[in-house]
């Protein structure tokens, strides 16, 4: 059967290799919990398999949030420690050698690999649906794995640091947010300019 990126699979094969065993010792197999780190995973595996609903949800899930860590870490380091947004403070963190925090810029990374798949392989109009769901079973795990180190927010948001009222509550406001301010424009533009999913 032919690929589609016989190339990109292997690197990121590669990519996946370092990358794993890296975050593992450094920060924590409870780290993989967090939804950027899925996607790191899940685009890897659209790439393995040439997956395009994998390609395309991780594409809806990473491209506003990887903007906004971009952003939040170039303003950082322009005003040398003042963080814009919030959540990136961790790059700025010495007692972590520099390589591995370097290898956060998977943020960046995978929206643009997921963009130039699905260019390829079409955008399957099931992300949306596919995302959301998801982020509903990594919010609810989240809220109990490690819960001192608020994964994904799901125990305080970013902003305030407070909680949206009772645990279901503060879940089901912040996959709110998720699935209606982060994922449906992206999905509304994607699936309005990239080619469709191949049959």
């Amino acid at each position: 059967m032919e690929r589609p990126f016989p190339i990109a699979r292997w690197i990121a094969l590669a990519a996946l290799a370092v990358w794993v065993p890296a975050y593992t010792h450094y920060w924590g197999p409870q780290d993989f919990l967090y939804i950027c780190n899925v996607a790191v995973v899940l685009t890897c595996a659209g790439l393995w398999f040439g997956n395009s609903l994998l390609l395309s949800s991780q594409a809806v899930s990473t491209v506003v949030i990887g903007t906004l860590w971009g952003i939040d870490v170039v303003w950082s380091a322009a005003t040398q420690g003042h963080f814009l947004i919030g959540g990136t403070e961790y790059m700025w963190d010495a007692s972590r050698p520099l390589w591995v925090r370097l290898l956060s810029f998977d943020h960046l990374a995978v929206p643009a690999t997921a963009l130039w798949a699905i260019r390829k392989v079409g955008y399957d109009r099931r992300a949306w649906v596919f995302q959301s769901g998801l982020a509903a079973v990594v919010l609810v795990l989240s809220r109990w794995v490690a819960p001192e180190r608020n994964l994904n927010f799901a125990q305080k948001e970013l902003v305030t640091y407070h909680s949206w009222g009772p645990a279901p509550t503060h879940l089901l406001v912040l996959w709110g947010v998720l699935v209606l301010v982060v994922y449906w424009p992206v999905h509304a533009v994607l699936a309005r300019i990239m080619p469709a999913k191949r049959m």
